[in-house]
């Protein structure tokens, strides 16, 4: 039974995960500048950001899922504001020689950066707490071990998908030149801005 779960909660992630949005082009982008695990870290930080609000919903937390959907213009206005500085930011970046060396530092900033810029999208927390409502388990059905499971394989899901598009774009990283990475800055920082115009008019 822990098993069905688990594979149910992988498929719930990697299909959450799999939709190309800033998130998908933030990664994509850090994969091409800074190297594949300074990728691998955007996704790890997507990843357990659906994670929590898997957990929030399948627990039923209800203070903390309120706080979220209270302050739901808040976190918008952030989450906007945020990603048009990203956006604004990677246009002007002018990319480097060679990728940038993978210390801790970066790595946290990419993971914490992911991590944050994903919870402010508080919209994710009700498809999550459709879904378990819609199988029966979770806190109303009293059913916290089936729950964890399927949480846990909501995070498995969403980090096979960051590993799968990280290892896809590494493959074709060596191709990119100079000129095609500062073409590929400034397109995926439009889209960036973009997305941060999209979620500025949404509140």
């Amino acid at each position: 039974m822990e098993l069905v779960f688990l594979i149910k909660g992988m498929i719930l992630g990697f299909s959450i995960a799999a939709p190309v949005g800033p998130m998908g082009v933030l990664c994509i982008r850090r994969t091409l500048a800074n190297g594949m695990l300074n990728g691998f870290f955007t996704g790890f930080g997507t990843a357990s950001a659906d994670a929590v609000y898997g957990c929030i919903a399948a627990l039923g937390i209800t203070a903390i899922s309120g706080f979220l959907f209270d302050n739901r213009v808040f976190l918008h206005l952030f989450g906007g504001l945020f990603l048009l500085y990203l956006g604004y930011s990677i246009f002007r970046a002018i990319p480097a020689d060679k990728a940038a060396t993978a210390d801790g530092k970066g790595l946290f900033g990419a993971y914490i950066s992911a991590f944050f810029l994903t919870l402010t999208n508080p919209a994710t927390i009700m498809s999550f707490a459709a879904v378990f409502a819609g199988l029966g388990i979770g806190a109303a059905a009293g059913d916290y071990r089936l729950a964890g499971w399927m949480v846990f394989g909501v995070f498995i899901g969403s980090l096979i998908w960051w590993l799968v598009l990280i290892t896809a774009v590494n493959l074709f990283r060596t191709r990119f030149t100079q000129d095609k990475l500062k073409r590929v800055n400034q397109l995926s920082g439009s889209i960036i801005f973009g997305f941060g115009i999209l979620s500025l008019l949404s509140i």
